[in-house]
């Protein structure tokens, strides 16, 4: 909980408030100072002029040094809050209403004096204060005896250190009491909203993290939760919403993987289950044979014999057929067999196969032949590939075929495509096993063959998939099934 985004938001935020705090504390403070010198400098900048015409302390352009001790003692005792200077027009002090074991300085500097007698606007101008080495303070000055005839200057500090011994007491006192608990409190409600608005802010967050963790141990109600959320939260388009978006599509993809993971493995269980009976069909059949030739090879007859070598020979050549698709398939399957496109002439292609299945045809009394337009430009695929697709489907077809019947190779083309259709003259395929013949070792109710693993087909799918084309399969209306693969014109890729 320590370690939470919202725990390191709240420990920001009271980081913040304070320093806030105290930079508010001192820019205030400074602000305060200023402005009280800017308001008593305005108030009194007349002062040290009328002292001087009120008091009386120029008589016949000369001071009146008994009238300026008289002022002295005056405002010592009336008013406390001012202290009195006089100095010569260097600067240096000649004499003063101070404590005298209180003064530090025996001149200021004239530099503000000047500036405030040029622009009394000037608001505020500090002037040294000659109880510190350190320390300004606001000023009213005059020179003496007139500005025409400069003798010296009467100088007043308007903030004495009687009126800093009574501002130390009055900050000390209720008025800074109450102002720090307005600042305390304010700094507190600031916290606490803050704190409030992190919540409303992080709420989300929190449970889509909650979310992630549930679905990642697999609760399944954290899927219909997390669907409930992205329908509240379909509108709006901060970080957080797109964050909840990218776990959505997450999920979904991880679930899709799932499942087809799942779908992988009940098809390898099924794989594995239908390979092991495929396998062990033709391996018993061989060493049934191969035994009752060895305990029966002296009452046998050289023709029974013979028989039993011949169907020997054939299981294993099955077994080597089933063996070498399953590598086949597995290749396809991990992509290290892949397709290499060449341009090539259908019509050349389709005659080959046709010739090379031939006697095969003949033997079984199907008479194979090559229909539609031959002079279909050429297409784009790996030659070989097709070729390997090509036998499988004949094979298949002269297999279902009754004797005195046609197997049709035929080629059409529209602008992209080339189209190869194999149509035999069969008993065609069920409806409910069409959606699932190009499924490996998928065995429908009429494959009653033994040994028929049924991979010659899922290895004309993958080919065709890996060449960018695609194969389909359709029951003809007058019997029989039919075979369709499909391969872009070269025309149409460089299109």
């Amino acid at each position: 909980m320590l370690n939470s985004l919202y725990t390191r938001l709240a420990a920001g935020l009271f980081v913040l408030m304070v320093a806030v705090g105290l930079v508010y504390t001192f820019i205030s403070t400074v602000s305060l100072r200023e402005y009280y010198a800017s308001v008593n400098q305005e108030l009194n900048r007349n002062l040290a002029r009328d002292l001087v015409s009120d008091r009386n302390l120029v008589d016949e352009g000369r001071i009146d040094q008994t009238a300026l001790k008289e002022l002295f003692a005056l405002y010592m005792t009336i008013n406390p809050s001012i202290e009195i200077y006089l100095l010569d027009p260097d600067g240096k002090i000649l004499s003063y209403s101070a404590d005298p074991e209180k003064i530090k300085r025996n001149r200021v500097s004239l530099d503000p004096i000047r500036n405030l007698l040029v622009d009394e606007t000037a608001y505020p101008v500090l002037g040294d204060d000659p109880r510190s080495h350190e320390r300004q303070k606001a000023f009213s000055v005059t020179p003496v005896p007139s500005a025409d005839n400069i003798q010296g200057y009467l100088y007043v500090v308007l903030r004495g250190e009687e009126y800093d011994s009574v501002e130390m007491m009055a900050r000390e006192g209720h008025f800074i009491g109450m102002s720090a608990w307005a600042v305390a409190f304010s700094l507190l409600f600031g916290l606490v909203a803050g704190l409030a608005v992190f919540r409303l802010l992080t709420r989300r967050l929190t449970r889509l993290t909650r979310l992630v963790e549930q679905f990642e141990q697999g609760d399944p109600s954290a899927w219909a939760a997390r669907a409930r959320w992205a329908d509240e939260r379909g509108r709006s388009r901060d970080e957080v919403d797109y964050l909840g978006v990218a776990f959505d599509r997450m999920a979904d993809r991880i679930v899709s993987q799932i499942e087809q993971l799942q779908e992988k493995d009940t098809l390898r269980r099924r794989l594995i289950a239908q390979v092991s009976h495929d396998l062990r069909t033709p391996l018993a059949s061989m060493q049934g044979y191969v035994e009752s030739l060895r305990m029966k090879r002296d009452s046998l007859s050289p023709e029974q014999q013979g028989r039993f070598l011949d169907v020997a020979l054939d299981e294993s050549r099955r077994l080597s057929h089933l063996v070498d698709e399953l590598f086949e398939l597995a290749a396809l399957e991990a992509r290290e067999k892949r397709p290499q496109p060449e341009p090539f002439t259908p019509a050349e292609l389709i005659h080959d196969v046709a010739q090379k299945h031939g006697p095969e045809a003949a033997r079984k009394g199907v008479e194979l032949r090559v229909t539609g337009n031959l002079g279909l430009p050429m297409v784009l695929g790996d030659l070989g590939m097709t070729e390997r697709v090509l036998d499988n489907l004949i094979r298949n077809a002269l297999r279902y075929s009754p004797e005195h019947s046609d197997v049709v190779l035929d080629l059409a083309g529209d602008e992209r495509w080339l189209t190869v259709t194999v149509r035999d003259a069969g008993p065609g395929i069920r409806e409910a096993d069409l959606p699932h013949v190009f499924d490996a070792l998928y065995r429908g109710e009429q494959r009653d063959e033994p040994g028929h693993a049924g991979l010659g087909l899922a290895i004309a799918k993958r080919i065709m998939d890996l060449q960018g084309g695609d194969i389909r399969v359709r029951n003809e209306a007058e019997g029989g099934a039919a075979f369709a693969i499909r391969l872009p014109f070269q025309s149409a890729m460089a299109d």
